[in-house]
């Protein structure tokens, strides 16, 4: 699958789209999987409710909104690439971070979850053909394509998990 354009997405996007260095993401998505299971793994408890600063989310929020934008995402990918002309919202992340209740949740199930929706969009994007990863919709107010949104899907753990490693450990 190769990079998308930057007509086929927000340039906001090019924030996540840029982290991907590989222009094909279909091994991008099994090696960066590889790389951000074992780093999660690694993550010692003591800083899993750690936040850096005041207001700022813990590392365990973070895994959830990792986990929680990749559904969104996918969700608007799928829509896309079968034809929903439906406009789809925004998400605001903070509110869910607010009611995710990731205090209670066990650091390893999280792993897991994370893996498993890693696992259905690497599936769900390898399906697609290449006219279906050209199509486009409205989310968030702005044009985005299926292929951007695969991108975006994978650019955005990884610029989350830099920042748990620049800011956290």
């Amino acid at each position: 699958m190769p990079r998308p354009l930057p007509t086929e997405y927000a340039g906001y996007y090019d924030t996540y789209i840029s982290k991907v260095p590989e222009e094909d993401l279909i091994p991008a998505f099994r090696k960066h999987t590889a790389a951000m299971l074992a780093f999660l793994k690694k993550v010692p408890v003591v800083r899993r409710t750690f936040a850096y600063a005041p207001d700022k989310w813990t590392v365990k929020q973070v895994l959830q909104h990792i986990i929680d934008a990749e559904r969104v995402f996918a969700y608007r990918a799928l829509n896309f690439a079968r034809k929903d002309a439906n406009e789809l919202p925004s998400f605001d992340e903070n509110e869910f971070a607010e009611v995710a209740r990731t205090e209670h949740r066990d650091w390893n199930d999280m792993v897991e979850e994370f893996q498993f929706v890693r696992n259905a969009s690497d599936i769900f994007f390898r399906s697609l053909n290449e006219e279906e990863l050209s199509r486009t919709g409205i989310a968030s107010g702005k044009s985005v394509s299926v292929r951007a949104l695969a991108y975006i899907t994978l650019g955005h753990a990884i610029h989350h998990m830099e920042v748990v490693k620049e800011r956290y450990l």
